[in-house]
């Protein structure tokens, strides 16, 4: 009997986002090897016509080219590139950039872990290799760094790193339950996918790849983003919070933020009103209110460790495309 987790010939398409790429993408589409069935270039209203060009200069027929009306961003680019590999009925979706930075023959390690039931959305990261993240320039390597510790709190995901990386794969099952019309659409889709997997309880696994940098210009500044994406993550976090520990399930840990933080703020406030209003006595803060002061303080820190180290326990761990494929054989044979 077959497995019924695993498609006996998996469909795999590949998304490529095309914006200002004509120098690169004729050659990112030659290196895409015979496991993929599909390939659907995203013309972003290229003003290069990246799109045109794939239609007049690429013979392989495998390829569609998906037109945007308006210029979306990466993520607009990339959901419609889901869409229309759902409706092609394409099991696992990859998505490469069409500017070279990212080696098409990694496809499959990517799709991998997904076919086999391990994860349901795989993505890149060039931090494994000590050696080879020295290419990577210092700015964008503290960037990431930075980026990255945002991540984990905002998604909930402590297992992954390099959250910019856009080399993905997803399963179509799990892409089918995003809601694409919410995700960020610019510069910060990769993270924003991330929260969103993170509620659908989707595995996520990070593949180890070799940072990449050719003669193509990029359009992050991640020195620039740092500050910008702070607000977002933070909204994230809050988000994920509610989501995860008040509005779909109640823990210990529902409990132990909000005491914790409750514990923090008094405690920090009761201290700093009594040290100033010492202060301008000339007086010294007596030690019994300092110790009513440091007790809830410490107190809530111990709670916010605690619901700390839950949130980290809790990353996702059972793939729910595998899940959802049980289930849809269970009714099969009780049919």
């Amino acid at each position: 009997m077959n497995d019924l987790s695993i498609p006996v010939s998996p469909s795999v398409a590949v998304v490529l986002p095309c914006y200002k790429v004509t120098r690169h993408i004729l050659d990112v589409i030659a290196a895409i090897g015979p496991e993929v069935t599909h390939i659907f270039a995203v013309d972003d209203c290229c003003p290069d016509g990246s799109g045109k060009l794939v239609q007049e200069k690429c013979r392989d027929p495998r390829v569609r080219v998906v037109f945007n009306e308006q210029n979306q961003g990466v993520g607009g680019a990339v959901m419609n590139g889901y869409r229309a590999a759902i409706e092609a009925g394409c099991d696992v979706i990859v998505k490469v950039d069409g500017d070279g930075q990212m080696d098409p023959s990694l496809i499959p390690d990517f799709i991998e872990p997904i076919l086999s039931g391990e994860a349901d959305y795989t993505k890149g990261n060039r931090f494994f290799d000590l050696e080879q993240i020295g290419q990577m320039p210092p700015m964008r390597l503290f960037g990431n760094a930075m980026l990255s510790l945002l991540t984990k709190l905002s998604s909930g995901y402590w297992n992954l790193f390099d959250p910019t990386n856009g080399y993905t794969a997803i399963h179509a099952d799990v892409a089918r339950h995003l809601p694409f019309n919410k995700i960020s659409k610019r510069y910060f889709f990769e993270t924003d996918m991330l929260f969103r997997l993170n509620t659908l309880h989707a595995v996520v696994i990070d593949v180890p790849m070799d940072a990449s940098y050719g003669d193509e210009v990029s359009n992050l500044k991640i020195s620039k983003i740092v500050t910008e994406f702070a607000f977002k993550h933070m909204r994230n976090f809050f988000k994920r919070v509610f989501y995860n520990y008040y509005l779909r399930n109640m823990s210990l840990a529902s409990i132990e933020a909000p005491l914790g933080l409750l514990l923090l703020l008094s405690g920090g406030g009761y201290g700093l009103w009594n040290w100033i209003h010492h202060a301008r006595l000339n007086q010294a803060t007596p030690a019994g209110t300092v110790m009513l002061s440091a007790l809830p303080v410490l107190m809530g820190v111990q709670l916010l460790l605690a619901f700390l180290a839950q949130d980290i326990a809790s990353v996702p761990r059972r793939p729910i495309h595998k899940t959802k494929k049980r289930r849809q054989a269970a009714v099969v044979r009780n049919g």
